[in-house]
């Protein structure tokens, strides 16, 4: 049986620190909860601490993990421009991305910035005679 990722809940969390107390094992806890014994190896192994695994540190946790998580940023117009302005004056990909992650918190990969290049190469514009030789 294939299962899909899915976050563990904060009940399951609950419920894996009452089992783990009870002295269940990580399979026997997997099955009552209904996931895969390598998520609960994971989930002990990554919130248990000397005191134990703590549960409610998790949900905090991965919230927080969730909440600070930079967004890949989608190329709008004005992005477009910014990194057009950016490679006339002779900059590579690399210090534009992380000039936008640093300053404008937007995360573009230099990746992307060179599939947009070659992209405009194709489509018949200059970009790619802007690129550091």
């Amino acid at each position: 049986m294939t299962k899909t990722y899915q976050q563990l809940t904060y009940e399951q969390r609950c419920q894996i620190s009452a089992l783990k107390k009870r002295g269940s094992s990580q399979r026997e806890i997997a099955e009552i909860i209904g996931t895969s014994q390598s998520t609960v190896s994971r989930e002990l192994a990554s919130n248990t601490g000397k005191k134990g695994y703590r549960h409610k540190q998790s949900k905090t946790t991965s919230d927080q993990r969730r909440i600070s998580a930079v967004k890949s940023t989608k190329m709008t117009a004005e992005l477009i421009a910014f990194v057009e302005s950016k490679l006339r004056l002779e900059w590579s990909s690399e210090p534009i991305s992380s000039w936008l992650l640093e300053v404008r918190e937007q995360l573009l990969s230099h990746e992307t910035i060179y599939l947009y290049i070659w992209a405009n190469k194709k489509e018949g514009g200059d970009l790619y005679t802007c690129l550091r030789r």
